[in-house]
């Protein structure tokens, strides 16, 4: 890779451990995955050579926050590690209260329960998995209310993570303010790619939230790469600096859920965090209830060290130029292969579009669970499902829900592989890319209740 000034760029680490990899043949492959179901969240991760199936959590730590797991005070009340990591989400996200909690979902449940009534009604910039069925358990409705460009792979629209203010206000229209608890704003959408929104849409619905009295509650697990685009990407930013622009964003919004897992840099942990006194006492309850005690949250003191360490490293420039960049590179060489991606290229993952891809499967033969799994059979390559699965049944009519993006995540976890290991990825996708048309559909064998992508069970059509 080069960088600005055309000089070959390297990442800003060296690297003092490894683990050895398993290779495998193509029979072994075979059998692995029928075993897991051609669903790669079953297989086991002996049997993968490069793991892209989540970011989350399995990025690699820093001596320094190596360094702070010995520092774990495990107190089972007042952690000292807890309030080094309330200091950190003040001095750098802004919120007034904390609630550490085991991971993000643990935080969705949280607020879910706590804000949203029977009825309600929850605007978002595109659907997440985990948040959506909190939202739905606790008796409410998601409604997506992202630009249009974001359900068009092909769009090289710089921002389509930003709200439509027209959806929103059509949905306010139909259901009335006081039915709408907050609106959900996820930095660097998930399902739509990777994409970010922008500062200026942030203060446009910031200042229409107000009028109305509707809080925004920020996704928060990639707001710091969202932050990367801004500089990036918007006018008045290029001299401002990420930790800047990450303070900037939240004090925009009311409070946050977060997935330590991704953007902080460390195998587990997340919380729940606010300005509103009385949202901050209602959680502090209930995570007793449902996490552990108020000052560990489902965590032992050494996590909530890691997770303070790890968003001072996440905030600096170099990282994110490092790790912004990689997944640039993959999707560069990705694209000049001639594969069909989403675009422009986002933050933490390249998103194959699948049915472009395999545009001969109807998308009831689940054309992203299927490529999936050749990805995996041709090179060992573990990915991800995002369309037609993960967006599940409409709960009404019990129908699939066949969204308009039919997805395959290419996801690259936090300074884990080298330039070597992307060439061999974008070396697999093209050798299936050139032999999909021969490539046939999945059928669905078992289906789970809940987030069928993590259990479904599939076989191939005959």
């Amino acid at each position: 890779m080069k960088d600005k000034s055309g000089h070959s760029w390297a990442e800003p680490y060296k690297i003092k451990m490894v683990e050895l990899l398993r290779m495998t043949t193509r029979e072994e492959r075979e059998a692995a995955i029928r075993e897991a179901g051609y669903n790669t969240f079953l297989l086991r991760s002996r049997d993968v050579y490069i793991d892209l199936l989540t970011d989350s959590g399995t990025s690699a730590m820093s001596d320094r926050q190596w360094a702070g797991l010995m520092m774990g005070d495990e107190a089972y009340a007042g952690s000292e590690n807890y309030y080094n990591l309330e200091a950190a989400v003040q001095e750098y996200y802004g919120y007034k209260y904390l609630v550490p909690t085991h991971q993000g979902r643990g935080a969705e449940h949280l607020m879910s329960q706590i804000m949203i009534r029977e009825g309600d009604y929850i605007p978002g910039n595109m659907y997440f998995t985990t948040t959506r069925l909190h939202q739905e358990l606790a008796g409410g409705c998601f409604v997506d209310v992202i630009v249009d460009e974001a359900h068009d792979p092909g769009s090289d629209h710089p921002f389509k993570g930003n709200v439509d203010l027209a959806k929103l206000e059509k949905l306010v229209q139909e259901v009335g303010a006081d039915h709408i608890p907050y609106i959900s704003l996820e930095g660097c959408v998930n399902m739509a790619g990777g994409q970010p929104f922008s500062m200026a849409n942030l203060k446009e619905l910031n200042a229409y939230c107000k009028k109305h009295g509707i809080p925004i509650m920020l996704d928060a697990t990639r707001t710091i790469e969202n932050a990367w685009f801004i500089r990036r990407r918007e006018e008045g930013y290029a001299e401002k600096s990420i930790r800047e622009i990450l303070r900037e964003i939240c004090d925009l919004t009311d409070g946050c859920t977060m997935s330590a897992k991704k953007d902080l840099l460390v195998n587990i942990g997340g919380f729940f965090a606010c300005n509103d006194e009385e949202l901050f006492l209602k959680a502090q309850n209930m995570v007793v209830v449902y996490e552990g005690l108020h000052t560990y949250g489902g965590l032992a003191g050494r996590d909530m060290e890691a997770m303070a360490q790890g968003l001072r490293e996440a905030v600096m420039q170099e990282h994110q130029d490092a790790r912004i960049g990689q997944v640039r590179y993959l999707g560069v060489h990705l694209r000049k292969a001639g594969v069909p991606i989403v675009r422009p290229i986002g933050s933490h993952a390249i998103f194959l579009d699948a049915k472009t891809f395999l545009p001969h499967l109807d998308q009831d033969q689940f054309p992203a669970q299927t490529l999936a799994a050749e990805l995996y059979l041709e090179a060992g390559i573990r990915s991800m499902e995002r369309g037609n699965v993960s967006a599940g049944r409409d709960p009404e009519t019990g129908k699939n829900r066949k969204p308009a993006l039919e997805l395959v995540r290419l996801t690259l976890p936090r300074r884990v592989y080298t330039q070597a290991h992307m060439d061999v990825v974008v070396e697999a996708v093209a050798g299936v890319y050139e032999r999909r048309e021969t490539i046939q559909g999945l059928k669905m064998v078992y289906e789970p209740e809940y987030l069928r992508f993590f259990q479904a069970r599939f076989e191939p059509l005959q």
